[in-house]
């Protein structure tokens, strides 16, 4: 499983001062103990926290790799800033994202071709994100059509069917797996499926136990990468023990401290 740190973005309190005080130690700070914890990624997000984006996606990178030449998810609705970013990061990267639709296809598909980066593409166009699975896969299909047009082969493409808090759509979650799974049928090599983990338990009470059951049943549907905290350790146990038992990770006593061990 590929982890991907969401913990990198100006919507959390100490990254926004952080940012708006330009400190950089606490960045770098941030960035090493979610790597110590078993990402393989870090999601950076400037969020609102500065009034240029591009130059606060920039800091961010340098910033980071100033501790780390770990893989770089740039995550910027808008497609400067994450052209701004990807000049600063060098390579090692993943634009994180584009929808289905076409203008943003045309804007970011070129992009994460020419750069050799990797591209997050969610299951949402002109209508919304659908609401069955088969218009989940009917967009995945579209985007893995225009992604080989433009020259990104589906091994740098993570497709995300779009996580909806349960809350307020709670026929969603079973659609979501479906969808996964299908996503596995729709190349060889297919693209790869990923999805957002923290968005399902949002206003929700009991978020460890819905994110850690939902986490599990997603790796059995073909789940390949997933945007999480990894500090939550329940959660990451739960990933881990998942592994196992999906015959990914070989089982001994002490498996949760190989894992652990085998990601320093």
């Amino acid at each position: 499983m590929f982890l991907i740190s969401e913990r990198i973005n100006g919507m959390f309190t100490a990254v926004k001062k952080a940012i708006a005080a330009r400190d950089a130690a606490a960045i770098g700070e941030i960035a090493l103990r979610q790597l110590a914890a078993g990402a393989d990624a870090l999601d950076l997000n400037v969020g609102t926290a500065a009034a240029e984006p591009a130059e606060a996606m920039v800091w961010l990178v340098e910033s980071v790799r100033a501790v780390s030449a770990a893989t770089l998810c740039l995550d910027h609705p808008n497609i400067e800033v994450i052209r701004a970013g990807a000049e600063a990061a060098g390579d090692n990267f993943i634009i994180n994202s584009t929808t289905a639709r076409e203008e943003d296809l045309a804007k970011f598909l070129p992009l994460a071709a020419q750069t050799g980066a990797g591209l997050i593409a969610l299951t949402l166009d002109e209508k919304g994100v659908p609401n069955t699975v088969d218009g989940r896969v009917e967009i995945a299909a579209r985007i893995l059509i225009a992604a080989e047009g433009a020259g990104l082969p589906p091994d740098r493409l993570f497709i995300d069917p779009v996580t909806l808090p349960i809350n307020v759509a709670q026929d969603q979650p079973k659609k979501l797996l479906e969808a996964v799974s299908q996503f596995k049928l729709l190349s060889d090599p297919p693209p790869r499926a990923v999805i957002g983990l923290s968005n399902l338990a949002s206003g929700s009470s009991e978020k460890s136990l819905l994110t850690g059951a939902f986490l599990a049943m997603a790796m059995g549907a073909g789940l390949d990468a997933v945007i999480l905290d990894p500090e939550d350790r329940l959660l990451i146990d739960l990933l881990i023990t998942g592994e196992v038992l999906l015959n990914r990770t070989i089982y001994n006593r002490d498996y949760l401290k190989a894992w652990r061990a085998g990601k320093t």
